[in-house]
């Protein structure tokens, strides 16, 4: 079988709420591989919740989907405070990613609670600012950002990242919005151990197959490197989400 758009491949998937130092539950969701430990581990930032960004973004519900099955990664989504998702509702307010900073170590604690090994963030837009100014903590390996644009993050959150030391990668759609590849390799020039990847044909939404494909395959690469490159097609049992496209 072909792994389709809707394909929901073998996970162990529960709810889970994450408790911010400020007092607020956040919804989440994390999906294990099915029956094995994880070899490294998903923690994942969505896109800007006031434009529709939130868990269930298509990316990040594809990496639910798929990479426990295909590379044993777990994958933990989340909605920051105030973002609804079909999971519920997080608590507290859009904070314009000031306080999103105790959602981004709620999220780094349950993945050190729970023994979740080797986790890296994975921030998508919004998301990327909320790794590139919260992240850089020592319970994680690197940062992989999907169409940064670098707004609300500047140059003092490159260097500190710089100092960090911990590897980063940057996924820049050429057709970007708000970044494109050129302009990326300057700015993260900052960042000696940053990677900036231009991917031809892309946009800031990553819409279509062939976008997910290679944003999951370039995560894959770097936490889960054996198990690159992904599959495309799958022989054991499946489901299919019919709630999303």
């Amino acid at each position: 079988m072909q792994i389709r758009a809707s394909t929901v491949l073998p996970a162990e998937r529960e709810p889970i709420t994450l408790q911010t130092a400020d007092g607020l539950r956040l919804v989440g969701e994390l999906a294990r591989p099915a029956g094995r430990e994880p070899v490294a581990t998903l923690l994942t930032l969505h896109p800007l919740p006031t434009h529709g960004g939130m868990m269930d973004s298509h990316v990040y519900r594809k990496a639910a989907y798929r990479l426990p099955a295909l590379a044993g990664v777990a994958v933990l989504r989340f909605n920051t405070r105030g973002t609804s998702s079909r999971q519920g509702t997080s608590e507290g307010g859009f904070g314009d990613g000031e306080t999103e900073r105790y959602d981004v170590a709620a999220a780094i604690e349950y993945a050190e609670f729970a023994e979740l090994p080797h986790p890296w963030l994975v921030g998508w837009s919004f998301g990327t600012e909320l790794a590139l100014r919260w992240g850089a903590d020592p319970l994680v390996e690197g940062a992989v950002l999907l169409s940064p644009p670098l707004r609300r993050a500047g140059d003092a959150d490159l260097d500190a990242w710089a100092e960090f030391g911990r590897p980063l990668v940057a996924l820049v759609p050429e057709f970007d919005d708000y970044l494109r590849p050129p302009e990326a390799r300057e700015r993260f020039a900052r960042v000696p151990q940053a990677e900036v990847l231009g991917v031809e044909g892309a946009k800031h939404l990553w819409v279509g197959e062939s976008s997910v494909r290679t944003v999951l395959n370039e995560i894959v690469r770097r936490v889960a490197p054996a198990a690159h490159p992904l599959p495309t097609e799958w022989d054991g049992p499946y489901e299919t989400d019919s709630a999303f496209d």
